[in-house]
């Protein structure tokens, strides 16, 4: 990987950390690799990091005037994520990317408001609650199952498209349940816009502009976050003004109660959170399958050996709710498949009070970064680590890796509140969409990260289908 810092080695610190040493290198471009690493940025926030947060704990870099760190190491991120959370909050840029169309939610908000908000949501989550929704999943992937079994072989697919359709009509039914009139293309349509444009947000950000300097893509992301919130927002209203319930996220946010206050969420605060839920939901899961595709069609024994469970499982009949739990090598890929290529790349914080992390002192106002996707492919935690290997999710392996290796989720108190209903929703859907037919990606075809808050493949995923023999 190109040297985007150039950074240089400064200084080993001589404090130990479980017999290891933290190397902190430091940098500070000048103006023109300045707006090189900004340029890249945009294109792909990734291209932005110190190559150093593969092979090193902790390297600190300078930019702009702000130092930042970023975070490698399982035991620091532990102090980051959950020791010193506290002293942390979600970084400025990435509230300037999101709160136009996510406003205050569970993602975005902070202090006692965050607090609040996840105390009332966290019931919602719960697994009883969560495998309830489990028949609007399996109804969803068979009528993406029968189609794609109409299909010819040699059919020609965009994987990442088909899985963003899916998981967002799974979506529609498990939080807005009876939204028949909504216009589903529309919304996808909408929130690609909005994530598209994240990126410009960010680098505005870092360079302190105004909110309201122009960018390209602002207009059609204005457009998207409008109607966005406005779907929601109706059908929030509807529901208040009828009085209707319904088995779905929608009905059981505007119901849950605080267990410490008693207090209801604000009509606002539903909104943004069944906008957070819809925009984060259904991103994840549909780019957690998508990579998962990739990787099955370089895999095939691997693939070999999901199918071998799910028929072991389902003995050739429609899988059913109650079996999604038994498929331990299926869900055990989908979270390999989560290391190798993680929806989300990065967790991003400012400190909002002094801190140690690994001999240095974290100052206000210094960034902190988490890179997920350099620690999930760091050689000093993982054997191998571009192999492909679902049997490094097996219990055993788990239960001897540091707990903050693996990060798909985060950690700590703001550890995704959805993590249980991702992790099943993907697991089925990949049990039900994958016996039928195989994908397969051209031979020389290897696609690139992209990070738009999620991390896609740049140039998409088309895939070729051909059906089984059975």
């Amino acid at each position: 990987m190109r040297d985007v810092y150039a950074a240089t080695l400064i200084a080993v610190l001589g404090q130990s950390l479980h017999g290891s040493f933290v190397s902190v290198l430091t940098r500070t471009p000048g103006p023109l690799e300045t707006l090189s690493i900004l340029r890249r940025t945009v294109r792909n926030p990734m291209d932005g990091w110190p190559p150093e947060v593969f092979t090193e704990k902790l390297v600190r870099s300078r930019m702009l005037g702000r130092t930042n760190y970023f975070v490698s190491d399982p035991e620091l991120v532990g102090r980051v994520l959950v020791d010193d959370s506290d002293k942390l909050v979600k970084a400025e840029p990435m509230r300037r990317a999101l709160e136009p169309a996510l406003g205050q939610g569970i993602l975005t908000a902070e202090g006692a408001r965050w607090r609040g908000q996840r105390r009332t949501a966290s019931p919602v989550f719960r697994a009883q609650t969560v495998n309830g929704f489990i028949p609007a999943m399996l109804a969803a992937a068979q009528a993406t199952r029968a189609r794609w079994q109409q299909m010819p072989s040699g059919s020609t697919l965009d994987v990442g498209r088909e899985m963003m359709h899916l998981t967002f009509e799974i979506i529609l039914e498990t939080m807005l349940s009876g939204s028949a009139d909504v216009d589903v293309l529309q919304v996808e349509r909408s929130i690609s816009d909005f994530l598209e444009s994240t990126s410009w947000a960010i680098v505005l950000s870092a360079l302190h502009a105004p909110h309201w300097m122009p960018y390209p893509g602002r207009g059609k992301s204005e457009r998207g976050r409008i109607y966005l919130r406005r779907t929601v927002a109706e059908r929030a209203a509807e529901r208040r003004r009828t009085g209707e319930r319904r088995h779905d996220l929608l009905s059981l946010m505007m119901d849950a109660t605080d267990p410490e206050t008693g207090s209801c969420l604000s009509e606002t605060d539903v909104i943004d959170n069944i906008l957070t839920f819809i925009g984060a939901g259904h991103e994840t899961t549909a780019l957690a399958l998508t990579w998962t595709f990739y990787l099955l069609s370089r895999h095939p024994e691997i693939e070999q050996k999901i199918l071998e469970e799910v028929q072991q499982v389902t003995s050739g009949a429609p899988l059913q709710p109650d079996q999604v739990a038994n498929l331990t090598y299926t869900r055990q890929v989908i979270q390999e498949s989560m290391r190798v290529y993680p929806p989300v790349a990065m967790v991003v914080r400012d400190a909002i009070e002094p801190f140690e992390l690994g001999g240095e002192t974290v100052q206000p106002g210094n960034g902190v970064f988490v890179p997920i996707y350099a620690i999930h492919h760091h050689r000093d935690l993982w054997d191998d680590p571009e192999t492909f290997l679902p049997e490094r999710f097996a219990p055993d392996a788990v239960r001897g890796r540091h707990r903050y290796s693996y990060l798909p989720f985060g950690a700590g108190p703001r550890i995704c509140i959805g993590m249980g209903f991702a992790l099943l929703e993907a697991t089925a859907l990949l049990a039900i969409l994958l016996p039928p037919v195989r994908l397969h990606s051209a031979p020389d075809f290897k696609p690139t990260p992209k990070v738009r808050v999620t991390m896609r493949p740049a140039e998409g995923m088309i895939m070729t289908l051909q059906q089984r023999a059975h």
